[in-house]
C-alpha cells in the first residue's frame, strides 16, 4: 500500500495551511492522487461548531422485555391481519358504528357507516388489517364491546 502526504490542508473554506514536513496535521496516509486537493480537517476549538460530541445513550432493557425499536420492527415485519366484523341480530347499527369508532384508531364516522353497511348486508367486514398484536387487541375490544368480531392473516385469500 502506498503512502503518500498530501500538501495542503483546508480548516475552513478561507483558510489554508501548507504545513512542513513532519508536522501531525501534514500526515495523511492512503492514495492521494492529486497533491493540489485540499483536504478537510475538522479542528475543535472555541467558537462555532468545534468541539467533542456526545456519548450516545444506548437503551438498556430487562431481559424478557423488548425495546419499543424492536416492538416497532417486528410489528413491520410480521405479516398483516384482518379484524372481521362479522353480522348479529342483536345490536343496532348506532351501536355498532359507536364501537368501531371507540375501539379502532384514526376510525372515522364514515368509514364506521361503511363497515357497518357492509357487514350487514354481506354478513361480515373487514374492519383494519395490521399487525398481529393489534388485531388481537382490537378483536378483543369488539368482543368485550358485544360485537362478533375475528382475525385471519391477511395475505391468504381475496
Amino acid at each position: 500500500m502506498e503512502t503518500a502526504i498530501c500538501s495542503r490542508i483546508a480548516l475552513s473554506p478561507n483558510h489554508v495551511v501548507n504545513p512542513k514536513p513532519g508536522d501531525k496535521l501534514s500526515q495523511h496516509r492512503g492514495p492521494c492522487a492529486n497533491r493540489g486537493i485540499l483536504m478537510a480537517v475538522s479542528v475543535s476549538g472555541p467558537g462555532k461548531g468545534g468541539g467533542l460530541l456526545e456519548r450516545p445513550t444506548i437503551e438498556k432493557t430487562t431481559p424478557g422485555r423488548e425495546s419499543e425499536f424492536d416492538l416497532k420492527k417486528s410489528r413491520k415485519m410480521a405479516p398483516p391481519y384482518r379484524v372481521i366484523l362479522h353480522n348479529d341480530n342483536y345490536n343496532k347499527r348506532e351501536y355498532v358504528v359507536q364501537v368501531l369508532m371507540k375501539v379502532i384508531p384514526g376510525m372515522t364516522l364514515d368509514n364506521a357507516v361503511n363497515i357497518m353497511q357492509e357487514a350487514h348486508h354481506n354478513g361480515l367486514a373487514v374492519v383494519i388489517i395490521c399487525s398481529q398484536a393489534d388485531a388481537e387487541e382490537h378483536c378483543m375490544q369488539l368482543r368485550g364491546n358485544g360485537l362478533h368480531s375475528s382475525i385471519e392473516p391477511a395475505s391468504g385469500g381475496c
